[in-house]
C-alpha cells in the first residue's frame, strides 16, 4: 500500500503523518515512546478495510514539532485532536500502542465526538504508587556525549534485552530514540501522571485492547480486561514490546474484525 508524508499546522507548530487514502471513517495511529509512524507502517499495508488511514507523529518525536517544555497527556490528546480536525477528519477509528494507547485513551474520554472506536495495544491502569516506581525506571532523560557511551546505554534500555528477529526494527527504533533526546523524559512523564485508569473508564465508544505475553505492560492488559470487560480482548501471540512490527499481520486482522463489527 502507498502511503505519502505530510504536514498539517497546528497552533504550536507541524505535525507529520502519513496517510493512505480511502473512503469512509478514517483510522488514526499514535505511536509508543520513542517511536515515530513509521512503526505502523507494516500494518498500514496489511490493513485492507479501504478506509483512510493516517499515522502520525507525536510531537516531539520524528518529524513534528518539538514541545517548549514539559507535557502532559491532555496536551497531547487535544494535538491530536487539533491535527485531525486541520485535516478535515470529524469522526475517527483511534489505534495507539503504548503511549499512543494512553493518548488514545485521553482523546476517546476528552472529545468523544471524535472518536468511533478505541484499540489500545498495551492499555496501562496503574495504580498510583506504580506510576511513582515506573517513573524511576523508565524513560531517563540523556544528552549526547564525546565518549559515545550514549548509544549503548540507549541500545540496550530500548532493545529491554530482547532478542528481535529483525535488527532493522531496533536499528529504527533507536534512530527514532535518538530524535527525541529532548521529549522522551517529557512523554514518559505525561504517562506517569496521567490517571488512565478514569480516562478508560470513561471511554464510551466500542473498545478493543491487546497486548502480547511478552511485552512489558502485559501484567497491565490483564487488568484492563477486568475493569472493562466490555471491551474486546485479544492475546497477541508474540512481538514483545514491537507488536506491530513482529505481528503486524495479527494486528491488522484484529483491527480489521473490530472496526466491521463496529459498523456493521
Amino acid at each position: 500500500m502507498q502511503v505519502r508524508k505530510a504536514y498539517i499546522d497546528v497552533a504550536a507548530g507541524q505535525m507529520h503523518y502519513c496517510a493512505a487514502t480511502g473512503a469512509g471513517v478514517p483510522i488514526v495511529f499514535f505511536h509508543q515512546t520513542a517511536s515515530s509512524y513509521k512503526m505502523w507502517l507494516k500494518v498500514l499495508d496489511q490493513l485492507d478495510l479501504g478506509l483512510p488511514m493516517y499515522a502520525f507523529d507525536t510531537p516531539g518525536f520524528g518529524g513534528s514539532f518539538d514541545p517548549d517544555g514539559a507535557t502532559s497527556m491532555p496536551m497531547y490528546a487535544d494535538w491530536m485532536a487539533e491535527a485531525m480536525t486541520a485535516l478535515g477528519i470529524d469522526r475517527a477509528h483511534v489505534v495507539g500502542h503504548h503511549t499512543g494507547a494512553a493518548i488514545g485513551a485521553e482523546l476517546a474520554a476528552r472529545r468523544p465526538d471524535l472518536v468511533a472506536s478505541v484499540t489500545l495495544i498495551g492499555p496501562l491502569p496503574l495504580t498510583e504508587a506504580e506510576r511513582e516506581e515506573s517513573a524511576k525506571q523508565y524513560g531517563p532523560a540523556f544528552l549526547p556525549e564525546p565518549t559515545g557511551r550514549y548509544l549503548l546505554d540507549n541500545w540496550t534500555y530500548m532493545s529491554f534485552g530482547e532478542e528481535v528477529d529483525d535488527p532493522l526494527v531496533l536499528h529504527r527504533e533507536m534512530a527514532d530514540m535518538l530524535r527525541a533526546y529532548l521529549s522522551r523524559p517529557f512523554a514518559y512523564q505525561a504517562v506517569w501522571d496521567q490517571d488512565f485508569t478514569a480516562a478508560y473508564r470513561a471511554i464510551a465508544c466500542p473498545l478493543q485492547i491487546m497486548c502480547a505475553a511478552d511485552d512489558v505492560l502485559y501484567p497491565f492488559f490483564q487488568r484492563a480486561a477486568e475493569i472493562r470487560p466490555d471491551a474486546v480482548a485479544h492475546e497477541l501471540g508474540g512481538g514483545g514490546n514491537f507488536e506491530p512490527d513482529l505481528r503486524a499481520g495479527e494486528v491488522a486482522d484484529r483491527i480489521a474484525v473490530f472496526i466491521r463489527g463496529v459498523a456493521a
